[in-house]
């Protein structure tokens, strides 16, 4: 559950989104409705310089107070250990690199060597022509 910070009854008007800015005050700016393109003005509703603590969501409930609740994940992330390199892990990487390495040296001379023939003549369109006089 919301725990209270600070009472300030602040009445809430339609159209505006109300909320804790950098400095701890509350503040309002107008809510973009309809597609067209909202004033970039924030008004400053409360002057409350409060301090925020970390791990906290702060925002205003419907009474017009500044609440503040416990956020399902801090904002401080925990770094993964790092994972030890054995000595069979460097060989079989090792293995992958040079077995890699073979494979594009063969493929590439490969295409060497096709790039060298030169493509057959086709003799298709005698065989064609003959098989439609057979046909005839």
């Amino acid at each position: 559950m919301a725990t209270i910070v600070d009472k300030t009854g602040i009445k809430r008007e339609k159209g505006w989104l109300y909320f804790l800015d950098k400095r701890g005050d509350v503040s309002r700016a107008k809510m973009a409705r309809g597609g067209g393109k909202a004033p970039k003005k924030r008004e400053k509703v409360a002057k409350l310089g409060l301090e925020r603590e970390d791990g906290f969501l702060y925002f205003i409930d419907k009474k017009g107070n500044v609440a503040k609740v416990k956020m399902k994940r801090s904002t401080t992330r925990r770094k993964k250990p790092a994972r030890r390199k054995t000595a069979a892990r460097t060989r079989t990487a090792a293995r992958r690199k040079t077995a890699a390495r073979k494979t594009t040296r063969k493929k590439a001379t490969r295409r060497r060597t096709a790039a060298r023939k030169k493509p057959a003549r086709k003799k298709a369109t005698r065989r064609s022509a003959a098989k439609k006089r057979a046909r005839r």
